[in-house]
């Protein structure tokens, strides 16, 4: 690898002195290398498409961008740069890191084994959601965790159905649900009780968030399936405002009778692994390390 980019989450590294640290090593070595400000839009133009980072100021034949900070700031890059197919790097400013496979100590090594191309690619799916109001697309946007469909406001149930490809599947009271990727599968969907997912498979889970049944669990759909949930009107029947949410991130509003439609995407997420840990190796770490 020759060419790199850097996002820098400025409340991690506040000054970009690790950024320079990266930038200078890499350019001592001969290598072209180039930092961008992790944050939110230039002046808050909605015709940016972007959140956090401007993919037009990521060179096109760069070969690896370096993201520093948490899981957090590289899934945000990641939905940022989707569709430019660049390999990402994450470095660890954060907690567990789950994505970011490199602690911020160990990130000399690391450019050492980047530019000695002594790396693998690890192709991670990713989910495209569109909001559907009266027959009017109100957004579309991709995720690379999950998306997930929330009540808000109020702490009242939610009342959906779930199709999917067509075929009626249930109707759930709940406080929302999960639409995770194995990638979002230590994410959200754990939390709520889901399955934890090899990152290197490829499917969809649907994991209800405090179902009011007694016998709701988590399903596995193929990543060719097609969901879609329709909000329902509350018991009183009053048109409770619901959020749509990407990655966490990036939300919108949704009322009874809007229809969510969820696959998976046709971007991916191209993450680089510089160890040979095993991904069950990587979760009893992670696992311990949050004991």
């Amino acid at each position: 690898m020759d060419k790199y980019c850097i996002i820098t989450n400025i409340q991690k590294d506040t000054d970009f002195t690790v950024s320079n640290e990266i930038k200078t090593y890499l350019e001592e070595h001969g290598k072209i290398c180039t930092i961008l400000e992790h944050g939110n839009q230039e002046n808050g133009k909605e015709e940016n498409t972007y959140r956090y980072t401007n993919p037009q100021k990521v060179e096109p034949d760069t070969d690896c961008v370096l993201v520093l900070g948490g899981d957090g700031t590289l899934i945000q890059a990641a939905r940022d740069l989707s569709g430019k197919n660049i390999p990402l790097l994450g470095v660890n400013f954060g907690t567990l890191g789950y994505l970011t496979g490199v602690e911020k100590q160990n990130i000399l090594p690391a450019l050492d084994r980047l530019m000695a191309d002594e790396y693998t690619l690890e192709k991670r799916m990713m989910l495209e959601g569109t909001v559907v109001s009266g027959g009017r697309l109100v957004k579309k946007d991709v995720a690379l965790n999950d998306i997930v469909i929330s009540r808000s406001g109020a702490l009242k149930v939610i009342d959906f159905k779930i199709y999917v490809n067509g075929e009626f599947l249930n109707l759930y009271s709940a406080d929302g649900i999960i639409i995770s990727t194995p990638t979002g599968s230590t994410a959200y969907n754990m939390s709520a009780g889901g399955p934890i997912v090899s990152p290197q498979a490829s499917l969809l889970v649907v994991t209800p968030i405090c179902p009011h049944t007694l016998n709701t669990r988590s399903i596995i759909l193929s990543p060719e399936d097609k969901i879609t949930i329709e909000l329902c009107r509350d018991r009183s029947g009053s048109n409770e405002e619901r959020m749509v949410s990407f990655d966490g991130d990036n939300s919108t509003k949704a009322y009874a009778m809007d229809t969510i439609e969820i696959c998976r995407s046709g971007q991916y997420t191209n993450i680089i692994k510089l160890d040979k840990l095993s991904f069950l190796e990587i979760l009893r770490e992670k696992m311990s390390a949050n004991a």
